[in-house]
């Protein structure tokens, strides 16, 4: 009986000596995979109770998150490919372990510090190898929380442009405003030059200030419903010619003194407009 245990003790004994070295290479190279993806970084906040960190259900959100599923993969995953190597390791010197018994102390000490250094060399290889995947793999997950998704983007968007909205309403205003402005001109015009139908343009020419004559009003469909008959209010000419109301309507803004190319056409409507109400013979 004392022999048996005698025995036992000693097995556990050397396998205590055989696994030690494994296990703090794992310990070692476990704690310079993380210094080596996020730095040395030493604190004490962990270990100080939180009691948020108490509630039952936070703790089982925790563990049955996705993040943590993940590390449970990867640690599982670690573990069977530790394991793998030194079942591989042990199998293929099990031929060998059948001759211990004829061999000395000394002999059987150096045999199995070679098979411990075996084994520490091939874990390392396979730790390094695994610690590679998945510092890509954590660098990928960190690109990914940083990516905002279609709702933040919309959100940045409205507080760096402004609310698409809200400027599509200010948008409308000022346009009624410079239709307000420009309807206001009309009554100042010497004439209206119209399509006859479809558009219809405000000229105004003051030798004494301008170069040209200016359309100070221009539009189509209704709007040049509208300036024709504001201009019928305050009994300004209105003279149809297609071919001027279509230039004049594509070639100059409103507020612009009309091309040369047009000085001729403009001046002979001008010329009309002025014989009636009496300003030249």
């Amino acid at each position: 009986m004392m022999d048996f245990l005698a025995l036992n003790y000693d097995m556990v004994q050397r396998f205590i000596i055989i696994m030690a070295p494994l296990m703090i290479a794992v310990f070692v190279i476990g704690i310079l995979t993380n210094v080596a993806q996020v730095g040395w970084l030493f604190t004490w906040e962990p270990l100080i109770p939180q009691p948020s960190k108490l509630s039952p259900i936070k703790g089982i959100g925790r563990l049955f998150s996705k993040h943590s599923l993940v590390e449970l993969f990867k640690s599982i995953a670690k573990l069977t490919l530790v394991g793998l190597i030194v079942y591989w390791t042990v199998k293929g010197e099990m031929a060998r372990f059948v001759s211990l018994g004829e061999m000395e102390v000394p002999s059987i000490a150096l045999y199995i510090l070679k098979v411990i250094l075996k084994i520490f060399l091939r874990v390392s290889i396979a730790m390094i190898f695994l610690a590679v995947l998945d510092y890509a793999f954590q660098k990928w997950q960190f690109e990914q929380k940083l990516k905002m998704t279609k709702q933040e983007v919309k959100e940045e968007l409205k507080q760096s442009e402004g609310d698409p909205l809200v400027k599509s309403r200010i948008r409308r205003v000022q346009q009624e405003m410079a239709r307000r402005r420009m309807m206001q001109e009309v009554p100042k015009a010497d004439v209206i030059v119209t399509n006859p139908v479809h558009l219809a343009l405000a000229l105004r020419y003051d030798s004494g200030v301008m170069n040209a004559p200016q359309v100070v009003a221009k539009g189509a469909g209704a709007l040049a419903e509208k300036i024709k008959a504001l201009a019928k209010e305050h009994h300004i000419p209105i003279v149809e010619d297609k071919e001027l109301a279509r230039r004049l309507y594509e070639v100059v803004e409103i507020g612009r003194e009309i091309p040369s190319a047009l000085y001729h056409a403009v001046a002979e409507v001008l010329t009309y407009v002025y014989r009636i109400k009496g300003k030249i013979r």
